[in-house]
């Protein structure tokens, strides 16, 4: 722990922050769910508010009860934001000068035109009155991304401290376009979920924000893996969980798998999910005469997911660009190898001839080789490889752990308000 967390007097005391995201509850952000859900045990009190999505298909139960405590920005429409805007004006117009000039900064060098910042400003001038009235004593944002700079606005006009958590390859790869420096530098602190996320945010602003930038996994709930083990089973089956789209590469892993059937290789795939290249994986399987081993399921609940893996021998994930997929911790906690490419923080979980294999993203014949040998390894060594994985998932992603962590940086940031950027 850093100097940012430091000497807490007030540790014990009850907090209230606020949580923003673009969209809350969703199938894939399971992991800001549990995160919330952990901060409440520890005794915080959590406003949750996501920008849209209150009318989302959600396969979970979980997830339809945490969309019943969201407070949504958009659902009110245009005349709600302008009604903010003027209220804004009106009562705090210094402070809504400079969150206008802001906003106008970070759409010089961006990727989306000024009048995308200013419905940003928009959103914000509605989110920081629930705020004050709520006593919000920090704000947190998921994601480098709008979710940040509205924060960053909420706090110009008057909000509390913010931070955020930058995840992936949407906020590495377009940080310079993202105003990831200013949002780094306004912030209280940032968060990065894997070294090589801390890494990428190193690289995106001067040494002396460094100190900025903390480390926090994302953690797994006990529920997802506690009781009895369940064994590896013996049919040849391998897993794919994640949306079905390009960085993915599902297309690649239908390819390699092709090599295996015309070699004579017995095997069953599972692509765990949807998304918009489903039409496309479907008619490549059609092509290569792979319906009667590769199924997709389209979306899934977490319980759904969690007996899809374990029914399979090992996760398979050929992504060509991650972060730390939150399903490769899932898949090690429950037993199971894992077969990934050498890409994001993937490295940091998987240890090849340890927990599973590595292989260069982008090479067929890689993966077909890895595919070959999890199918083919010795039972006994499957499942010390199994329970290797789920060791060090759950060394390294405790969820209560890694949100004592977190919990401990709103505090700080919560004593050293008058420091921060206004």
């Amino acid at each position: 722990m850093d100097a940012l967390i430091g000497n807490n007097k007030d540790c014990d005391a009850v907090m209230r922050v606020a949580y923003l995201i673009n969209r809350y509850p969703a199938v894939s952000h399971s992991f800001i769910r549990r995160e919330i859900l952990a901060l409440e045990r520890q005794g915080f009190e959590v406003v949750r508010i996501s920008l849209r999505g209150w009318d989302d298909e959600l396969a979970d139960v979980a997830d339809r009860i945490e969309r019943a405590q969201t407070r949504y920005v958009l659902r009110d429409g245009m005349p709600a934001l302008l009604a903010a805007v003027m209220c804004a004006l009106v009562s705090r117009p210094v402070r809504f000068v400079r969150a206008l000039g802001l906003a106008w900064r970070m759409s010089r060098r961006a990727d989306r035109p000024l009048p995308v910042h200013l419905v940003y400003l928009a959103e914000a001038c509605r989110i920081e009155p629930w705020l004050r009235r709520e006593g919000i004593e920090h704000l947190h944002a998921h994601f480098g991304t709008n979710p940040a700079e509205v924060a960053m606005l909420v706090r110009v006009l008057g909000g509390p401290p913010w931070s955020f958590t930058a995840h992936g390859t949407e906020t590495f790869d377009n940080w310079q376009y993202l105003g990831l420096a200013e949002k780094i530098r306004r912030s209280a602190f940032v968060v990065a979920v894997s070294s090589y996320g801390r890494s990428q945010l190193y690289r995106s602003v001067g040494q002396q924000s460094w100190r900025k930038v903390q480390l926090v996994h994302c953690g797994l709930e006990p529920a997802f893996y506690v009781g009895q083990t369940i064994p590896i089973p013996i049919a040849r089956r391998l897993i794919c969980v994640g949306r079905l789209s390009g960085e993915k590469a599902q297309l690649l892993l239908i390819e390699a798998t092709r090599q295996l059937a015309v070699e004579g290789v017995d095997f069953e795939l599972v692509l765990a999910g949807d998304g918009p290249m489903r039409s496309e994986l479907e008619a490549l399987i059609m092509r290569h005469g792979l319906q009667a081993r590769i199924r997709i399921t389209g979306w899934l609940s977490a319980d759904q997911v969690r007996a899809e893996i374990l029914a399979a021998r090992a996760l398979v994930l050929p992504s060509f660009a991650e972060g730390l997929p939150v399903v490769i911790m899932e898949a090690m906690a429950l037993g199971r190898p894992v077969i990934a490419t050498f890409v994001g923080g993937i490295p940091e979980l998987v240890q090849s001839g340890e927990n599973g294999w590595l292989v260069p993203a982008g090479d067929v014949g890689a993966l077909a080789d890895a595919i070959q040998k999890c199918l083919e390894v010795p039972p006994k060594m499957l499942e010390r490889m199994g329970e290797s994985a789920r060791k060090l998932a759950l060394a390294q992603h405790d969820v209560d752990v890694e949100v004592s962590r977190l919990g401990a940086l709103f505090k700080r940031a919560s004593q050293d308000v008058n420091s921060q950027p206004g």
